[in-house]
């Protein structure tokens, strides 16, 4: 799922390309995307585009009259820039806006359909989409502190809670606890102030970072390539790869459609994280260190071994 560094990128080049420019017309392709029945697409055309903007990780389309579109990509859905004139592709499209300069297409690969585009009128119609999530770069240390303790957590469930923080997803999420070398899974409620700030350094730092990079990646053109799965990433989908700081094997707990990456040298003291299905496999088994972890492997016929499954898809 596109988070906050891509969908930033994405509002920095829309509003680069269309901002200030009239609505000829908007298309929609497939009618499962468009989840509001009022004001009717037809509504919009016409109007100039006078701002884009993140909500969370939304991207907000603004035009004259007040009136708002609201798209989320879920974890397939991806925006793309066609130059004016250019064919617009028909088998994956969602929807699409067409400018005198082009035409933004959102597109949505798969079949489950989970992407989404709501029209709204007024400001008030649109913050009902606001989730109430801290924005890190606008949050102090202590704000930050505040609203992740609000509830006892795991760090990984509450930077990735919208309600919490702003913008945060599983890759991210990974990113940002190896670079503060915390747990996935210490509790929110046990976090001492200097964790605290030490948490929201990091994610200022990780998040900054990407967005620079993106920004550069992508110039004066439209991101082409957004995925979760990076080869800068330290950990997140690096299960089994050596950790660039310790060189320690990432290590992975999977669960339901997510699972959280992690260097046990850098973020447990060495210890690995019991997966809950494999650990009520292995019982007392279940290795308690990196040194326990490669001596069973080492034990293991070598026809028995397997190889490390690839890395689920996060949303």
């Amino acid at each position: 799922m596109p988070e906050l560094p891509d969908v930033t990128i994405y509002v920095e080049r829309i509003k680069a390309l269309a901002g200030g420019q009239t609505l000829k017309r908007m298309l929609i392709a497939s009618p499962f995307i468009l989840r509001t029945a009022e004001p009717r697409p037809e509504a919009f055309s016409g109007r100039i585009l006078r701002d884009v903007r993140r909500m969370g990780k939304r991207i907000v389309l603004e035009f004259e009259g007040d009136l708002f579109v609201a798209i989320h990509l879920m974890i397939a859905g991806r925006l793309r820039w066609l130059s004016s004139g250019a064919k617009v592709p028909k088998k994956l499209l969602l929807a699409s806006f067409e400018f005198p300069n082009g035409t933004l297409a959102l597109t949505e690969a798969g079949t489950k359909h989970r992407a989404s585009l709501h029209l709204v009128s007024g400001s008030s119609g649109l913050a009902a989409f606001e989730r109430g999530g801290i924005d890190v770069f606008e949050a102090s240390p202590d704000e930050f502190g505040a609203a992740l303790r609000r509830q006892n957590r795991t760090l990984k469930r509450a930077l990735t809670d919208p309600n919490i923080v702003d913008g945060v997803g599983n890759a991210y999420s990974d990113e940002i606890l190896h670079r503060a070398r915390l747990s996935p899974f210490k509790l929110t409620g046990g976090l001492t102030q200097a964790e605290v700030g030490t948490l929201h350094q990091a994610a200022v730092q990780v998040l900054t970072e990407w967005i620079e990079r993106f920004g550069a990646e992508v110039g004066s053109g439209f991101p082409e390539k957004v995925t979760a799965f990076r080869p800068e990433m330290a950990v997140h989908g690096k299960y089994g790869q050596p950790c660039p700081v310790c060189g320690a094997p990432v290590q992975r707990i999977v669960y339901a459609d997510n699972e959280a990456n992690y260097c046990p040298g850098c973020q447990t003291g060495g210890r690995v994280l019991a997966d809950r299905a494999l650990s009520q496999l292995l019982h007392e088994d279940w290795p308690r260190t990196l040194e326990e972890l490669e001596s069973m492997k080492n034990e293991l016929p070598s026809k028995g071994r397997e190889s490390p499954r690839p890395a689920r898809k996060c949303r």
